[in-house]
C-alpha cells in the first residue's frame, strides 16, 4: 500500500518541512521494474583473487559495465568486494580502503555486496577472525549508506564457486531492485543444486505455487508477485475471507481453496487441489498467521494456543504431509518475523511462534533437500500494511527516526520479492536459512 509519509517527505513542500523539523527523510527506493537494467551504472569489483576475476567476466556477460580497483569517473551502481581469500584480519585493510573513496560515487539506490567464505570453528583462528570480520564490516557499512543504497553479503561455503546457480541467483537478486528492503543481510550458498531461469523476468515460469493467507496484505502481494514471475497461483485462506480471496485469485488468474490451515487434513487438501486443478505442486508459501497481542502477565490460553496453532503447528503438520507425499523438488518458504529474532513487547506468543518457524525451517532442510527441494524463511520487519496504517501519523513518523539507513518501512511487495527469489530454482543451493527483510531494523512484526 502507498506510504503517505513517503509521498509527503518526497514532495517539494514536504521535503522542506521534513528538513526544518529534523524528521526522517526517506527516498523512493529502487525497486524492480520489468525491462529496467539490473544495475543502473557501472559496477566496481574489488578484490585480487581468481574469484574476483571470474566475477568481472560474469558481470560483463550480463551486459554490465565493470570497473576494477578504481572507478575512475564512472558513476557507480554497485560495488562488489570479493573477499574469499582472506587469511588474517590484516587482509581486510586493502579492500576496505579501496571501497572507501568509491562510496562517494555510489548512485542513489546503489548496492554494496561482499562475497566471502563463512567463518567456521574448524578454521584457523586468524582465518575465522577475518571471515567473521566481513560481517561486522558489511553491516556497519550498511548503516552508513544513504539515498536508498543497501549493503548485503553472499557467503559461499567451501567448494562453492560462482558457477553455482544459487551464487549467481543471489548476486542477481541483491544487485537488482527486488532486494530494495533487504539491508545488512547475508545469503549463504551451501549447495550446487538449482538452475538459473532462461528469462530472469519470469523465474517461476511453469511452476504451480500455493500461498496461504492470500486474501489480503502480504499474502495478496505474494500471490501477485509469484504470478508476475510466471507461476500459476493457488490462493488459500479461511472461508470467511472468501470474497477477498476470490478477488485476489481473479487478479492473478489462479484458483482458490477455502481452507483452515489448522485442519488436520490441510496438507492433503492442498496437494489434492493443486494436482487435480493444475497437475503439479512446486511451491508452498506458508504465509497464514495471526496475532493476539497481550503482555504475558495478561495472557490466557486461548490467545497463546490460537497463535501457536495457526503460525507454527499448522506448518509442521502440512510439511509432514508434503514429505509423506514425496513431492519431488518442492520448495517452501515460511513467514517468520523479526519478533521471533529480537522479540517484541506484548508478543510473547507471536515471538515464540515465529522463532519456532525459524527452528522448524532449519531442522526440515535436510528432509526437503533429500527430495531435491528445500525450505527457507523470510523474516519481515516493519512493513507498511493496513495494520500499521492505523498507527497515528506522528507516531509512525517518529518511529522512523530509529529505522537506521532507509528511514522508512518496507512494503508487502518487498517481502514478496524475497519470497519469490527463495521459491525459485535459482535458490536451489540455499536451504534452511532465514532472510530478514527489515531495512536493517529489528522493529515490528
Amino acid at each position: 500500500m502507498a506510504d503517505q509519509y513517503l509521498n509527503f517527505a518526497t514532495s517539494g513542500l514536504g521535503r522542506s518541512l521534513v528538513k526544518q523539523l529534523g524528521l526522517p527523510a526517506p527516498v523512493t527506493l529502487r525497486r524492480y521494474r520489468e525491462g529496467a537494467p539490473l544495475v543502473p551504472g557501472a559496477i566496481l569489483v574489488v578484490g585480487s583473487s581468481p574469484l574476483a576475476a571470474e566475477l568481472g567476466e560474469l558481470l560483463l556477460g550480463w551486459g554490465q559495465e565493470v570497473r576494477t580497483h578504481d572507478a575512475g569517473d564512472a558513476a557507480l551502481g554497485a560495488i562488489v568486494a570479493v573477499l574469499d581469500d582472506l587469511e588474517s584480519p590484516s587482509g581486510l585493510s586493502a579492500p576496505a580502503l579501496t571501497i572507501s573513496p568509491a562510496l562517494r560515487k555510489l548512485a542513489p539506490g546503489g548496492r554494496v555486496i561482499t562475497i566471502a567464505r563463512p567463518a567456521s570453528n574448524d578454521d584457523a583462528p586468524a582465518v575465522a577472525a577475518a571471515r567473521q570480520g566481513v560481517t561486522g564490516l558489511l553491516r556497519s557499512l550498511a548503516h552508513e549508506l544513504r539515498d536508498g543504497a543497501t549493503g548485503n553479503g553472499i557467503e559461499l561455503a567451501e567448494g562453492i564457486g560462482l558457477d553455482a546457480p544459487s551464487a549467481q541467483g543471489a548476486l542477481r537478486f541483491l544487485l537488482s531492485g527486488r532486494s530494495a528492503y533487504v539491508d545488512g543481510q547475508f545469503i549463504r550458498v551451501e549447495g550446487t543444486g538449482g538452475a538459473l531461469p532462461s528469462n530472469p523476468d519470469r523465474p517461476l515460469a511453469g511452476k504451480v505455487a500455493v500461498v496461504t493467507g492470500a486474501a489480503r496484505g502480504i499474502g495478496a502481494a505474494i500471490a501477485k508477485v509469484l504470478h508476475r514471475d510466471g507461476a500459476t497461483v493457488v490462493a488459500v485462506d479461511v472461508p470467511a475471507a472468501g470474497d477477498a480471496l476470490a478477488k485476489v485469485a481473479n487478479e492473478v488468474g489462479g484458483t482458490t481453496l477455502q481452507l483452515d490451515v489448522t485442519a488436520p487434513d490441510a496438507g492433503s487438501k492442498i496437494i489434492e487441489h493443486a494436482q487435480r486443478r493444475h497437475g503439479r505442486l512446486d511451491i508452498v508459501i506458508h504465509n497464514a498467521g495471526i496475532t493476539r497481542d497481550k503482555l504475558l502477565v495478561n495472557m490466557d490460553a486461548a490467545k497463546w494456543d490460537s497463535v501457536m496453532a495457526v503460525n507454527l503447528e499448522s506448518q509442521l503438520r502440512m510439511n509432514q504431509a508434503f514429505l509423506d507425499a514425496g513431492l519431488p523438488g518442492l520448495r517452501l518458504v515460511s513467514l517468520a518475523s523479526t519478533s521471533g529474532i529480537a522479540g517484541n513487547r506484548g508478543q510473547t506468543n507471536y515471538g515464540a511462534s515465529k522463532a519456532g518457524v525459524i527452528g522448524m525451517v532449519g531442522a526440515s532442510a535436510r528432509a526437503f533437500g533429500a527430495l531435491g527441494g528445500g525450505i527457507n524463511a523470510v523474516a519481515p520487519g516493519f512493513i507498511e500494511t493496513e495494520m500499521t496504517a492505523k498507527i497515528p501519523f506522528g507516531t509512525r513518523a517518529a518511529g522512523r527516526l530509529i529505522l537506521p539507513s532507509l528511514q522508512q518501512g518496507g512494503l508487502p511487495l518487498d517481502v514478496a520479492e524475497a519470497i519469490s527469489f527463495l521459491a525459485s530454482d535459482a535458490a536451489g543451493g540455499i536451504n534452511g536459512r532465514t532472510l530478514r527483510v527489515c531495512g536493517q531494523s529489528l522493529i515490528g512484526a
